[in-house]
């Protein structure tokens, strides 16, 4: 191949790229690298310039200092690790249960498969409306069914004890098919020859399960962790739907929440951009973190 020829594929390769690669830095790259430069000054997006300098008052690493010196982020901290606490734990089992059982073939299973998926195709405010009704002091089908076995329902959303409890059901409601569909493809990826050696051994469902199915779906796992844990810093919409200013008491306040009220609400867009950058390490962190302890515990097949 000659080199005219080289270029001339090279060229048609980069014309094709370029408006995936212009979207990608004009939406992307720029906005990140502007929102560090925003978080060191403390322009609120309308009129804070400094009229001298033609720039926004430059703050350096004030908005940094000020957030992690303030009781406001490690009580918004707080409240996430809360979240992340009660939320992997529960969407992890329910996702593995809900697999094994799609994963098992009798009548109607592509129906049932269908069915688990329908909340993830529902939009974050349908579904928080929804639990925001179902989870209702006064009216709400949850409280209704607990007194029928005696038990005088919370008034979840307004109680700073069950609030967050409330938003980690409808997330569990919402996350559960997508995960539980990573989970099944994991399943149907090990090979069948275990279990039937397994079982030609004696061994029971549950000495399977822990013995085979988890080894080897460690890596799902893994993968599912790792989104979970993004994902639950970034808890935002059913946070701003379910509950009234992330009450009551600030008991839901979160990252995302937080930083969407200083820049669009407050107008302190500097402000609001420390705190994207400081989830941004935070994530970085946790995610580095997982990465480097998964050699502990996940297993790959072969």
């Amino acid at each position: 191949m000659t080199g005219t020829m080289k270029w001339s594929k090279r060229l048609t390769i980069f014309l094709f790229l370029l408006p995936s690669c212009a979207g990608l830095l004009v939406f992307s790259i720029i906005p990140i690298f502007y929102s560090f430069v925003i978080s060191l000054t403390d322009w609120n997006g309308l009129n804070a310039w400094d009229a001298a300098a033609g720039v926004p008052a430059f703050r350096g690493m004030g908005n940094y200092a000020e957030i992690l010196s303030g009781a406001e982020f490690w009580r918004v901290l707080r409240n996430t690790f809360y979240y992340i606490v009660l939320y992997i734990p529960l969407i992890l089992i329910f996702s593995i249960a809900a697999a094994v059982l799609l994963n098992n073939a009798f009548r109607g299973m592509g129906v049932y498969r269908v069915l688990f998926f329908i909340p993830v195709l529902t939009s974050w405010v349908a579904g928080s409306l929804i639990w925001k009704w179902l989870l209702s002091a006064e009216y709400g089908p949850v409280n209704e069914l607990l007194s029928f076995v005696g038990i005088q329902g919370p008034a979840w959303l307004q109680d700073p004890t069950w609030a967050m409890p409330g938003i980690v059901m409808a997330s569990i409601w919402k996350d559960m098919g997508f995960f539980s569909l990573i989970m099944l493809g994991g399943l149907q990826g090990i090979n069948p020859n275990y279990y039937e050696a397994a079982q030609i051994d004696g061994a029971s469902f549950w000495r399977r399960f822990t013995a085979i199915t988890l080894p080897l779906l460690s890596p799902v796992l893994f993968f599912v962790m790792i989104i979970c844990v993004i994902n639950s810093f970034q808890l935002f919409p059913q946070v701003m739907i379910m509950t009234t200013d992330a009450g009551p008491f600030g008991a839901t306040q979160a990252m995302v929440e937080r930083i969407y009220k200083y820049a669009f609400k407050y107008y302190k867009m500097g402000y609001a951009s420390s705190f994207s950058w400081i989830l941004f390490v935070i994530i970085f962190v946790f995610t580095v973190v997982q990465f480097r302890l998964q050699k502990k515990w996940v297993h790959y097949d072969g």
